[in-house]
Order: C-alpha cells, then sequence, then structure tokens
C-alpha cells in the first residue's frame, strides 16, 4: 500500500477521489461522517454522497464538549485528543456501512469541534479554534486527514467564515435561478447561490440552533441536548421582553461580510435569558429564543439579501430543519418563497456540512483556493486546510 508521500502524489493525480468530510453536530450529540465521490475539481466538480453516518456522543462525552467552551487549558488539551479519537471511529464506521476499504479513500477532511471564534475587528486580528486532533484520525484510519480549514482565511484578513458558500454554488447552483442556501447549525447562515460564482454572497445571520440548545441544558441540568421537534418551544406563550432582548443586539445591524459564534450567542446569553424569564414556565422561553431566531434570519433576507437580490426559492440544512416549529415560523415570516429542504434535492440536512468539507477537502487536494473573498472580507483567494499523513 502507498504511504506518506508517495500515496499523495498518486490520490492528487486521480480524476475521482473518494473523500470522508466529517462535521461535528451543532447540539454536540455526535459528528456526522459524510463519504464523498468527487469527479474533478473547481466549480464544476462532480459530487456523489454514498453513505451518511452519524455517531452519537455519549452523554458524559457531550457534557464535556460543553464545559470545554469555558474550561481549562488541560480540559481542551485532554478533548482534542480524545474528539480525535471520536472521529476516527466515525471514519471508519462510515467507511464499513459503505463497503469501502480505507487504502481507497484519498482523504478525511474534518472541520472539527468549534470552541471558539473571534472575527477581526478594530485593532486585533481574527482568530479561531477546532478541536479533534487530525494525527490521530490519521494514525487509527491510515488515511491522509485534512484539518484547520478556517485559520488560512483569517491569517489572509478574512472572517474565516462562513467557508462553504463555495461549496453550496457547487452542490445548488442553476443557470437561471438564485437560491437562499440557509443553514440552521448552532450558528445560522446563508448562501446566496446566483448563477455565477463570482456573484456570490453569505454571512452569518445569527443564532441558529445555539441559543435554544443552551436554555434546554440549562433546564434540563444537561440532560437533554435541544428541543426536540420543537415542541417544548410550540407550546409556550413568547415572553415578548426576551425576544425584544436577542434582536436588539448590535450584531443583526452590522452588515456584510460578517461572521459570529457561540461567544456572542451562547451560553452566556442563554444563561441572561433564563434568569430574565424567571417566574415564568420555560416553554415560554423557549417559545422567545425560537421565534426571535426565526425572526433574526427573516430580518436579515428583508435587510441584506432582498434589497440586492430576486430569490426564487430558499433551501434549508443543518440540524435545526429537525425542529418543526423553527422551520414553521421561518416558512411563515419568508411567505411567498419557496422553501425546501436539501433532504428533497438529494443530500439529507444532517450531512450537508460534512458533504461541504468533503468538497473543501478536494479543493485542497487539487492546489485551488476554496475562500470567496467577497464573502469573507480575505484580502484574496487562499488554499484551506492543513494535511496530517498518516
Amino acid at each position: 500500500m502507498l504511504q506518506g508521500w508517495d500515496r499523495l502524489e498518486a490520490v492528487r493525480k486521480s480524476p475521482e477521489r473518494l473523500i470522508v468530510g466529517l462535521m461535528s453536530g451543532t447540539s454536540h450529540d455526535g459528528v456526522d461522517a459524510a463519504l464523498v465521490k468527487i469527479r474533478g475539481s473547481g466549480p464544476f466538480s462532480r459530487t456523489s454522497l454514498l453513505r451518511h453516518t452519524h455517531l452519537v456522543y455519549e452523554a458524559p462525552f457531550r457534557e464535556r464538549i460543553g464545559r470545554a467552551f469555558s474550561g481549562s487549558t488541560e480540559d481542551v488539551c485532554r478533548l482534542n485528543v480524545e474528539m480525535g479519537e471520536v472521529f476516527a471511529r466515525a471514519v471508519l464506521k462510515c467507511l464499513s456501512e459503505a463497503g469501502v476499504l480505507a487504502r481507497d479513500a484519498a482523504a478525511v477532511a474534518s472541520h472539527g469541534q468549534t470552541l471558539f471564534h473571534v472575527p477581526p475587528g478594530s485593532g486585533h486580528p481574527g482568530s479561531t479554534l477546532q478541536i479533534g486532533e487530525a494525527a490521530v484520525i490519521a494514525e487509527r484510519t491510515g488515511i491522509p486527514t485534512l484539518s484547520d480549514f478556517r485559520p488560512r482565511d483569517m491569517a489572509a484578513g478574512g472572517q474565516g467564515a462562513p467557508l462553504v458558500p463555495y461549496t453550496d454554488w457547487v452542490l445548488f447552483h442553476e443557470p437561471d435561478k438564485t437560491s437562499a442556501v440557509q443553514n440552521l447549525g448552532g450558528i445560522a447562515n446563508v448562501t446566496v447561490v446566483t448563477p455565477e460564482v463570482d456573484d456570490v454572497t453569505a454571512f452569518d445571520t445569527g443564532p441558529g440552533n445555539a441559543l435554544i440548545d443552551e436554555i434546554v441544558r440549562i433546564a434540563t441540568d444537561g440532560r437533554e441536548p435541544c428541543d426536540w421537534d420543537g415542541e417544548t418551544a410550540r407550546k409556550g406563550k413568547v415572553n415578548a421582553r426576551i425576544a425584544e432582548e436577542i434582536l436588539d443586539h448590535p450584531y443583526f445591524r452590522v452588515p456584510p461580510p460578517k461572521s459570529t459564534g457561540r461567544e456572542t450567542f451562547g451560553a452566556s446569553l442563554a444563561g441572561r435569558l433564563f434568569e430574565m424569564n424567571a417566574g415564568r414556565p420555560v416553554e415560554d422561553l423557549l417559545a422567545a429564543v425560537t421565534v426571535a431566531t426565526a425572526d433574526s434570519i427573516v430580518h436579515a433576507y428583508r435587510d441584506f439579501i432582498q434589497t440586492a437580490h430576486r430569490i426564487d426559492r430558499v433551501v434549508l440544512c443543518g440540524g435545526g430543519v429537525r425542529n418543526k416549529f423553527l422551520v414553521r415560523l421561518l416558512r411563515e415570516g419568508l411567505r411567498g418563497l419557496p422553501v425546501v429542504l436539501t433532504d428533497d434535492l438529494g443530500i439529507p440536512a444532517e450531512a450537508k456540512e460534512a458533504v461541504s468539507f468533503a468538497i473543501l477537502g478536494n479543493e485542497f487536494l487539487a492546489g485551488n483556493p476554496a475562500n470567496l473573498p467577497r464573502v469573507t472580507g480575505a484580502r484574496h483567494p487562499v488554499l484551506l486546510g492543513k494535511m496530517t499523513l498518516p
């Protein structure tokens, strides 16, 4: 079997590659692995999803991820390696289920688990931290492993996010339509997929699942990771004061390019909102947070998208599409726009981000820059990712 540089050279010359994309679940419930066959490279490469696997985290491990957002250096250091082990198991499980040998995979492309993301601001450069040790993945699987996709864009002055607009264009562009691909991850982001890749725009709209999940964790002492199907929120009476507090955040008034993270819309804000809701049922708090999340997305379309583009359809993806209450609110708020799920287009919503990073991994192997400077604010296109050879 070819090893090291010899194997890499063979992979780079191949016209078709099998790549396993990895994405840690937005509710820290597990990791998604997607085995993707990609022929060619660049904007017109052809992509097929062969297998999607979701590996569930055990409850204690899930709780450790939650604590790591404000944990010690030792906590982060240990979790980095252990998460690499979990990711490696997800890769091998996905390949086994697909009947594919590890030696036939060109690469693993791992986004990792984001612990912190700080966009560049006045007087300071941007920085970001994703964990899930690539050396462990490469060692356990025997497959070249690509990781750390965000820092290179930030080094070039970009936000390091969102990075999937390029892949959204590859997957969903049409010659005569403009689609808004709306990801409902922990943080929600939208890509305006235009007929020409040079016209693509994208940005983080604000919270997706982040605040909803954090409220549930506080209310259940960590026993539940999310509001399943949005059923708890649906039963509540909106606490208007909470909804107004969220929507008054200055982030929503900042024009793109922009990105945000759980540092802004995560545990700290959720704790404050929980205290503001004292004396009222948690259902009312979740109703307010879910309504505000939907409204923040709808307002982003009104203020920053529909002023410049005629949108033909909205394509929803990410774990948040399983929150039926949130999706219903979005359909109501975006009335007049057809709303479909990526499931309807052949990619399960939970798999879409993992597929996206498989595509970014393919572009790395081909030597192609895959950031879009007009989206991230980077000074120029750059090659995204770092490689660890087995």
